[in-house]
């Protein structure tokens, strides 16, 4: 807190906007330093990713069919942009424990004391949020590496799809990010956060086309499938990275994967963003 304290005493900034640049970034280097000095926080959000992709990769990938194809190696292709994608969004629970964990303790009260920008809190939050889960994204894509995952072969892809695919990833982590500080702001204890957050996103993962080909469910839950916005980025993913997707679809999103995937995600950060925000000033008015 005190690096907090006197980076804030210094001399207002020229404009709010760079004011609450710069607050922005007091605050996520607080946060920063705080998961610096508590490494299992770490660990443990890389262990659940890694069970994942060991599971579905070995215990699932000799029956499931992508397309006309029931080769575990292209199941394993196919499923890595599905765990890529649920690992950015499941740090959305994390998110938000923390904000209430925050707000519980009283430590938001002390930000609200301080000369800084109102949405600073959050804003700084969700972006060492968003350090951590780049990080494991990092240790994730080594992993699956390791047990085969590999880019497209044909010629079809390159450094810059890969990054701008993992771009995308990030994009729609931090979006999802303010789902959760909205969440966050809305409970009164990190477990109600922990527990209301994984309430949403397992059907929203799930009913997706992270795990399996759409085109083997029931033509409604395919349809909501297709339009869910993680299933946008999932198959963008796919798209740059060369891998195996799902089968053809009249579906917008399926067709054009990367726009959609940017607009879904672009949406949902202004929207939630916006909400979060007005819940903090409410909160602490």
């Amino acid at each position: 807190m005190s690096a907090v304290s006197d980076a804030v005493r210094v001399a207002p900034a020229a404009n709010p906007v760079s004011q609450s640049i710069r607050d922005s970034m007091v605050v996520a280097k607080r946060n920063l330093i705080r998961m610096s000095r508590i490494p299992e926080m770490i660990i443990y959000g890389l262990i659940q990713p890694i069970m994942f992709v060991v599971l579905f990769t070995y215990v699932f990938g000799g029956s499931m069919q992508i397309g006309s194809s029931t080769s575990a190696v292209d199941y394993k292709n196919f499923l890595m942009a599905g765990i890529f994608a649920q690992t950015v969004t499941f740090a959305t629970a994390s998110s938000g424990a923390g904000i209430a964990d925050d707000m519980h303790k009283g430590l938001i009260d002390r930000f609200r004391s301080l000369p800084m920008a109102r949405g600073a809190v959050l804003t700084g939050r969700t972006l060492a949020d968003s350090v951590q889960t780049a990080l494991t994204l990092v240790v994730l894509a080594v992993v699956a590496l390791l047990v085969g995952w590999r880019v497209g072969s044909d010629g079809s892809t390159n450094a810059g799809k890969v990054l701008g695919a993992f771009g995308l990833l990030l994009l729609l982590g931090y979006a999802f990010t303010w789902i959760g500080a909205l969440i966050g702001m809305s409970v009164r204890t990190p477990e109600a956060a922990t527990s209301s957050g994984l309430i949403w996103l397992f059907p929203v993962t799930f009913i997706s086309n992270a795990f399996v080909d759409t085109s083997h469910m029931t033509p409604w839950l395919r349809h909501i499938a297709e339009w869910n916005p993680f299933s946008a980025t999932v198959q963008a993913c796919r798209v740059l990275f060369a891998n195996p997707g799902q089968s053809p679809s009249d579906a917008w999103p399926m067709q054009h994967p990367v726009w959609a995937s940017l607009i879904y995600s672009i949406l949902i950060l202004v929207v939630f963003r916006t909400l979060a925000v007005r819940k903090y000033r409410s909160a602490t008015a």
